[in-house]
């Protein structure tokens, strides 16, 4: 059985054709969206402005998170080209103060080095180089006198410029340094070039004080894309950033980009101008909007979970109102269906009255005449055959008496008789009614086996009405069986206050589909054969004295009565019954 099957509420099959009365299904359907639409658009209305109002607080952070980078990027540049201009500045300071010769000498040159390290810091060497590319004098931990740089890129950039800034290198070093190196040409003196190598340190220094979310990251690009100051997400100096799809020249502004794991960053480029330095911010947007996107996620779950309980009662409700105007229903059609089968036996009962009112006078004549043939045998001692004639006239009073009892029963049907009640013994009374069907059952080879213990105690009832019960359930048992079948009847105590007669044979036995219905009147399993009437004037009976009737079967192996009844008649039943 599915998940729906176990679900759907009892009216859900029902067609109007069984009723003739509502379509349960639709009327479910119109309560049950009805009272969606009322609960939850109010809710989903409110959920609506509720998100719009994040989508504008969720843009108005976003472009702040975009200003924020664009006013870091500004000042970060202005602070990096302070930085460059002021060593620039002061190698250029140096090269119109002092002439050639005066720097060639290696004292003035350790004095202007060691000024230079004193006012700005970070100046690891300085070397003078002659218009030929010789280094004429060099200060410095490492012995670079005399080295010839004219054929490097940076001293024909130098030529041409005026000025050079390197990218960061480790070189012999070993560590990370840039170089700025001032071309003097001044008249009348020959060209030279003043190198100064600068410990990246400062620079870092310098980075690391501006004030950045904890998601964030800013560093220094050269145009192939390396890092030149070390960087919080992406690695030491010298590593490659992985984001960068195109040279960092080509482009500036603030870009949306993924990382490795697919998360979008935010990369704000700006070019240091008069280097081949990018300085790059990025940010991480996600963490900054984590909690409005946590904000988010709880009024969806709120709201969702508040949609999940109001369709759980809004079901629950629906399905309990319609169910209950179902079984109002169901209880209003039984109610007519039984008013129906009243006014049949309310017929019957007249039609019954009547005859036996017809029946009962002729054989009251019979019954007078047969009194008279009486006594006339009793004035004639000569008549031949005289106690076979008054042995075949008392046959004949006796079956008179029969028949009037037959006429009293159904008088009793059709007027509603109280029940008499007498002393009865179960044992004597089954074989008294096995006695009117024993030649059938004989005819038609079934056995009847009857096992009732010694002991079983008498009960008080109404004999001919119990009569009616016992030969009611037996010609049914006689009907369902064919040539050679069998039934049994059992007798035992149930309890102390109750007896139960039980009526077993192996039969075709009732379908399950027709078990709820036998005991209503008129409803028959032997097609034209029967009249529908029997079992239902049982269960009556039974009722009436207070007991019940219980049924087990399975067709093709036979069906079994159980009949209780109470041992003494209760006080209860005595005036229902008088009063029916």
């Amino acid at each position: 059985m599915g998940f729906w099957e176990k679900l759907k509420p009892d009216f859900w099959d029902r067609r109007d054709s069984e009723l003739e009365l509502l379509n349960y299904r639709r009327l479910w359907r119109t309560t049950f969206w009805l009272a969606v639409v009322v609960t939850l658009a109010p809710l989903v209305f409110l959920a609506g402005i509720n998100f719009y109002q994040f989508a504008r607080q969720y843009e108005l952070q976003r472009n702040e998170i975009d200003n924020n980078i664009q006013r870091l990027m500004g000042t970060s540049r202005v602070q990096i080209s302070y930085f460059l201009d002021e060593r620039r500045a002061a190698l250029t300071y140096v090269s119109l103060a002092d002439t050639f010769e005066q720097l060639s000498d290696l004292r003035q040159l350790s004095a202007v080095f060691s000024r230079l390290r004193r006012s700005f810091g970070g100046f690891v060497d300085l070397g003078l180089i002659d218009g030929a590319g010789i280094q004429r004098a060099y200060v410095g931990p490492y012995n670079l006198a005399g080295r010839d740089y004219k054929e490097q890129d940076w001293y024909k950039e130098v030529q041409i410029r005026g000025i050079y800034v390197s990218d960061v290198f480790l070189g012999h070093r070993n560590f990370p340094h840039f170089v700025i190196a001032v071309r003097h040409e001044r008249e009348g003196e020959p060209p030279y070039v003043i190198r100064a190598t600068i410990d990246t340190g400062r620079l870092n220094e310098l980075l690391r004080a501006t004030d950045l979310q904890p998601s964030g990251d800013l560093f220094l690009l050269n145009q192939q894309g390396v890092l030149q100051t070390p960087s919080r997400l992406y690695g030491g100096v010298l590593a490659r950033f992985p984001l960068l799809t195109s040279p960092p020249g080509e482009w500036s502004g603030i870009k949306q980009m993924e990382d490795a794991q697919g998360a979008p960053v935010l990369v704000g480029m700006a070019r240091i101008q008069g280097t081949p330095l990018t300085l790059v911010v990025v940010n991480q947007p996600k963490a900054l909007l984590q909690k409005w996107d946590l904000l988010r996620i709880n009024v969806i779950i709120m709201v969702s979970l508040s949609i999940v309980a109001i369709l759980v009662v809004i079901w629950w409700v629906s399905s309990t109102l319609v169910s209950r105007i179902y079984e109002a229903d169901l209880k209003r059609a039984a109610t007519l269906h039984e008013a129906e089968y009243t006014n049949k036996l309310a017929s019957i009962g007249r039609l019954a009255s009547g005859v036996a009112h017809e029946i009962n006078n002729p054989v009251a004549i019979i019954n007078e005449k047969v009194g008279l043939m009486q006594d006339i045998m009793g004035m004639s001692p000569d008549f031949p055959h005289k106690e076979k004639f008054l042995r075949q006239a008392k046959v004949i009073q006796d079956s008179v008496r029969r028949v009037s009892e037959i006429t009293h029963r159904l008088l009793g049907f059709a007027r509603h008789l109280p029940l008499k009640s007498e002393e009865i013994h179960l044992e004597a009374l089954i074989k008294e009614v096995l006695g009117f069907l024993g030649k059938e059952a004989e005819y038609r080879n079934i056995d009847i086996n009857v096992r009732i213990p010694p002991g079983i105690p008498t009960i008080q009832a109404d004999k001919g009405q119990i009569q009616q019960v016992l030969l009611n359930i037996i010609n049914n048992s006689l009907a369902a069986l064919e040539h050679g079948g069998e039934i049994n009847i059992a007798v035992a105590p149930q309890g102390e206050e109750q007896v139960a007669i039980s009526i077993s044979d192996n039969g075709v036995g009732i379908a399950k589909e027709h078990l709820n219905s036998i005991f209503e009147p008129f409803f028959s399993t032997k097609g034209k054969q029967g009249t529908g009437l029997g079992l239902s004037i049982t269960y009556g009976i039974v009722r009436k004295m207070g007991g019940h009737i219980e049924v087990e079967s399975e067709q093709g192996l036979g069906t079994t009565f159980t009949v209780i009844l109470p041992r003494k008649q209760s006080s209860a039943a005595k005036p229902e019954a008088a009063a029916e």
